[in-house]
């Protein structure tokens, strides 16, 4: 299994992908070409999310094609070199793969031919049990909760530790802590924006220049650096 999932797509104040473009260069490793699935995108079209993609993607040889030009998905999917699952409302992409009937086949390319998996944002929810510690807004209603399950740990991407000033609505700890109240037995990794998980079998390694926290149910909140071993979140 070869994943590499991503808090967020864009740094505040840097360019579109740009601070993940080399580390997803070497994680290719030589791939050529993606299948890209952008359908958690809501407020403007697939083409333009493909374009967005495809022209930092091209910029290290790698061409992008996004699977809604194809009426057979699913065999696309199973010819792919890599998915890539970008970012948007996840409740929106986790419906439409549903409708498609997509959850499988890309189980079966992903864990079983082990092609590589890149997700950023909702993509990197996907690669979780459920996509139940996003930070979304529940815009439609999927017929379950339940996502790839690549990993046995759930992700909130985009964790920040602050709130708003004068808001008085719960922050992201609180929330993710009311999470492990009722899911006693699952890790909840707060994955701060301009970082990256790259997993690579049952090896964790964070990529970036800021820590993760860690939550479980009767532990200790815990920060790793990039560098800590973290590997015990695949056990």
């Amino acid at each position: 299994m070869k994943l590499l999932l991503l808090s967020n797509s864009t740094n505040a104040g840097e360019e579109y992908l740009k601070y993940p473009v080399n580390e997803i260069k070497r994680f290719l490793n030589g791939i050529n070409e993606v299948l890209f699935i952008p359908y958690a995108i809501v407020t403007f079209s697939y083409n333009e999310y493909e374009k967005m993609v495809g022209d930092r993607l091209n910029e290290i040889g790698v061409k992008v094609i996004s699977i809604h030009h194809f009426n057979n998905p699913i065999k696309e999917i199973k010819n792919a070199k890599c998915i890539v699952i970008g970012g948007g409302n996840t409740f929106k992409l986790l419906k439409t793969i549903q409708d498609k009937k997509l959850i499988e086949p890309i189980k079966q390319r992903v864990l079983n031919k082990s092609i590589p998996y890149i997700g950023w944002s909702a993509g990197s929810n996907m690669a979780c049990p459920t996509i139940r510690t996003t930070n979304d807004m529940p815009v439609i209603e999927p017929d379950n909760m339940n996502a790839l399950n690549f990993i046995p740990f759930q992700i909130n991407p985009h964790y920040q530790d602050t709130n708003l000033k004068n808001h008085a609505g719960e922050t992201l700890e609180q929330r993710i802590l009311e999470f492990i109240n009722i899911n006693k037995n699952i890790y909840v990794v707060g994955l701060r924006e301009g970082t990256i998980l790259k997993i690579i079998d049952s090896r964790v390694e964070l990529i970036g220049n800021k820590p993760v926290r860690v939550f479980k149910y009767g532990n200790e909140i815990m920060e790793y650096k990039p560098g800590d071993n973290i590997n015990f979140l695949m056990m």
